[in-house]
């Protein structure tokens, strides 16, 4: 069965077709500028964009970089527009969809559903913790499979700022940091994120992930494993369709 996933980043917006019984991009994904600013209307229109490159007509499970309550409504926006609080994200996007069915979820939680059932985190028991390291920091959080929603760790203080404003990968660009540099930022949140869950794994996702060899072997002193995300940058798309597919739709099909 195939779904179609969209990933809503704060600098990009991708999506594909998934083939949800391989766990893996159907097609070759499509991927569009996140706009600025990020207001709903507009990314619903990025959206748009990459759903009709593809002809899609069926369901479509997208991410949120924030915080989702229910499948639909946006709870905190802090990568993209604050005008997405308390957004009906599932209903705006439907209806610019034409109508398709829609379900929305953390981007983070997405990717590690995915990871768990398709990558790096399958068959692994007591507790895991996805990290996806982009324009902020994403967290998903398992414990013998089983996710806690929207636990938002890159918002944990570190060195007296939220710890994504000091080692995601958009910080490493802003301050010009080396990967050795950055990999000690990244090394004191892992951490600080041990100290308070005690992890069996590390996953690393987000885009930095397909460069896992340039930065993951400066980390020392972390009891749990760490390891790159299997599915890389497209376990957000992955975990979208299966969402979607878990609220009960259906294959799609292209016009």
């Amino acid at each position: 069965m195939q779904i179609f996933g969209v990933d809503i980043g704060g600098s990009g917006i991708k999506g594909a077709p998934v083939d949800l019984d391989r766990g893996d991009l159907a097609e070759e994904r499509h991927k569009v500028f996140t706009p600025h600013p990020a207001t709903p209307d507009a990314v619903a229109d990025a959206v748009k964009q990459v759903v009709d490159h593809f002809g899609w007509t069926g369901p479509v499970g997208l991410t949120f970089p924030g915080v989702v309550t229910g499948g639909a409504t946006v709870r905190t926006a802090a990568n993209v527009d604050r005008s997405w609080i308390d957004t009906d994200a599932r209903a705006l996007i439907s209806g610019r969809l034409g109508g398709l069915p829609v379900t929305v979820v953390n981007d983070a939680d997405a990717a590690g559903v995915a990871e768990v059932a398709f990558g790096a985190g399958r068959d692994r028991r007591g507790t895991v913790i996805l990290l996806t390291f982009g324009t902020g920091i994403g967290s998903a959080v398992f414990t013998d499979g089983r996710l806690l929603p929207n636990t938002e760790l890159g918002h944990l203080e570190l060195d007296g700022h939220d710890a994504e404003k000091r080692a995601s990968s958009k910080a490493k660009d802003d301050h010009d940091l080396s990967w050795q540099e950055w990999a000690a930022r990244v090394q004191r949140y892992l951490a600080h994120v041990e100290m308070l869950f005690s992890p069996e794994l590390f996953i690393i996702g987000g885009g930095v992930s397909r460069k896992a060899h340039k930065f993951l072997h400066y980390i020392e002193g972390i009891k749990a494993e760490i390891v790159p995300a299997g599915l890389q940058n497209n376990a957000g798309i992955v975990g979208a369709a299966m969402h979607a597919a878990q609220d009960g739709a259906s294959g799609g099909r292209r016009a």
